[in-house]
C-alpha cells in the first residue's frame, strides 16, 4: 500500500499489535481505509504469534469517524468468490478473528467507524473525549456496516432504536451505562488501562483464549448474512431522494463551517430535519 495510507500498523511487540488510524482534520473513512484495514485484518489473522490488536487514532478530537459519503462510488464493494461486500466482510473477519481486538477511543465514533468498534471485542473509552452515534438516518440513508445488527444485541431493541432513529451523538458515560461500550475511564487512565489488559489477555494461550472468544461468538454475534442484507439496503439507501436532498443540505453546512459541523454533527442533523 501507499506509504501515505490511513491506516498503520505498529507490531513492534510480536503478541501485540496497534492499529492506527490518522486521516486529518476529521477521521472520515475513505475507500482507501476500507481496503487498508480488510488486507491488515487479514494479515494479522494468520500471525501465529499475536494475540492481541489494539485500534486506536492519530488524530485529535476524532477515532474512526463515518464514511466519507462524498467517495461512495468509489468504496470497494466486493472481495472474494461470493461477492461479499468488502466492509462487511472486514467487519465478520475481524468479529471472528484469531487475536482479540480492543478499542481504544477518543473522539468521535460515528457511523462506520462506530461500526468497526463494534465488531472489535473490547471497547473502551475516554470519558472526557470519546462520543458515539449512528448519523445515517439523519441523512437519509439505512446503517450498513452492522450498527443495526450488533447495537441491538448490545443494548437492547429500544435503546438501538432511539440511537439509530434520532441520530443523536452519546457520550461515553451514557454509552457506557446503555452497554454501547465496555467500559469508559478518565482520559489520563485509558492508555494504561488498555496497555495492562492487552499485556495480561497477551500473556495467556493463544490457542484458548481464542477458543473462548469463540465460544462467546457463537451466543452474540448476528448472522453473516444479516449483514449483508443490511448492506444491500444501505447501498439502495444511497440512490434515494431523501439522501440526496439531505445530503445537499448538510454539505451547504459543511461548506460554511466545515470542522464545526463534524465535531457537532448530531446537533446539525437536528437542525437539517427540523428544516427539511
Amino acid at each position: 500500500m501507499s506509504e501515505q495510507s490511513t491506516v498503520n500498523v505498529d507490531k513492534s511487540n510480536p503478541k501485540i499489535a496497534t492499529v492506527t488510524f490518522s486521516n486529518a482534520p476529521a477521521n472520515v473513512i475513505v475507500p482507501e481505509t476500507v481496503a487498508r484495514l480488510h488486507e491488515i485484518v487479514m494479515e494479522l489473522s494468520t500471525d501465529e504469534r499475536l494475540r492481541v490488536v489494539i485500534f486506536t487514532s492519530g488524530t485529535e478530537g476524532f477515532f474512526f469517524n463515518h464514511f466519507d459519503l462524498r467517495q461512495a462510488a468509489k468504496f470497494p464493494l466486493t472481495q472474494g468468490p461470493n461477492v461479499v461486500p468488502t466492509w462487511v466482510d472486514l467487519v465478520i473477519r475481524l468479529s471472528k478473528a484469531p487475536f482479540v481486538s480492543i478499542a481504544k477511543i477518543r473522539g468521535r465514533t460515528r457511523g462506520g467507524g462506530n461500526e468497526l468498534a463494534l465488531a472489535c471485542d473490547l471497547r473502551y473509552a475516554s470519558r472526557e473525549q470519546a462520543m458515539f452515534g449512528q448519523p445515517e438516518v439523519g441523512t437519509g440513508i439505512l446503517p450498513g456496516g452492522g450498527g443495526s445488527e450488533r447495537l441491538p444485541r448490545l443494548i437492547g431493541r429500544d435503546r438501538s432504536l432511539e440511537a439509530i432513529l434520532t441520530s443523536q451523538d452519546y457520550d461515553a458515560e451514557l454509552a457506557e451505562r446503555y452497554g454501547w461500550v465496555t467500559r469508559s475511564l478518565p482520559d489520563a487512565e485509558l492508555d494504561a488501562f488498555v496497555d495492562k489488559l492487552a499485556a495480561r489477555i497477551a500473556s495467556f494461550d493463544k490457542v484458548v483464549v481464542a477458543a473462548a472468544k469463540g465460544q462467546i461468538n457463537r451466543a452474540s454475534l448476528p448472522p453473516d448474512a444479516d449483514l449483508a442484507a443490511a448492506y444491500a439496503e444501505y447501498s439502495s439507501s444511497l440512490a434515494s431522494p431523501g439522501f440526496q436532498a439531505s445530503f445537499a443540505r448538510l454539505g451547504q453546512h459543511f461548506a460554511k463551517d466545515g470542522l464545526k459541523v463534524e465535531l457537532r454533527l448530531g446537533e446539525y442533523l437536528g437542525i437539517l430535519g427540523e428544516h427539511s
